[in-house]
């Protein structure tokens, strides 16, 4: 269960751009702890593709999500089915063509390592949690931050999890997660909005 909703929120991209180590780390992490205090909300479209030993094809998906501080998650498959996921502060719901699930996040310790990964993930305030070894690169395009887990629980559900950074620093563009058996996800966020207003009635679930 651990290992399937991870798989759903967090991601693995490749490039085959070149990184370099970041040579002023103190002043990148000035800058990202600038843009999560300055971003409000975010809204944006996603591309995802899984990639999985035991399947000999790739698993697609596209949706939409929205993100507003401080604890507020609506993350919404389209295609190829409909799934649901919304986090409000420490409640969350899960929905799928069948059924509604909800769970108290302060009673599920999974439910509730995956909120505070993807929130501080979307946010980027990750490296703050002091969960991970941390290393920083960059090319052309973009800033990469690797992090790679410290604690044994989390390890032997992730190998390393890539944030990569728009050279303006705005947002999140990408997130990568690569498991221990090097299976991975692709997510991509596309036509973004950051602080626009967003109505609190979205992230609750009837």
């Amino acid at each position: 269960m651990q290992r399937i909703l991870i798989l759903i929120f967090i991601s693995h991209f490749c490039f085959s751009q070149n990184f370099k180590a970041v040579k002023d780390t103190a002043a990148l992490k000035q800058r990202i702890e600038a843009m999560s205090k300055s971003v409000n909300s975010i809204e944006s479209d996603f591309t995802q593709e899984k990639n999985l030993s035991i399947l000999s094809e790739k698993v697609n998906s596209k949706g939409h999500f929205i993100f507003k501080k401080e604890n507020k998650l609506r993350w919404e498959y389209f295609t190829p089915y409909k799934y649901l996921i919304v986090i409000n502060n420490d409640k969350i719901w899960i929905k799928d063509d069948k059924k509604t699930s909800k769970f108290d996040m302060n009673s599920n310790r999974v439910f509730k390592e995956i909120n505070d990964i993807m929130i501080s993930c979307v946010q980027g305030t990750i490296f703050k949690a002091g969960k991970f070894a941390i290393t920083y690169f960059e090319n052309e395009k973009f800033y990469k931050l690797e992090l790679a887990p410290l604690q044994k629980n989390m390890k032997e559900s992730l190998k390393k999890i890539n944030m990569y950074f728009d050279k303006n620093v705005t947002s999140v563009s990408k997130l990568d997660m690569i498991e221990p058996n090097e299976d991975y996800t692709t997510l991509e966020f596309v036509n973004k909005k950051i602080n626009a207003s967003v109505a609190d009635n979205i992230f609750s679930v009837k």
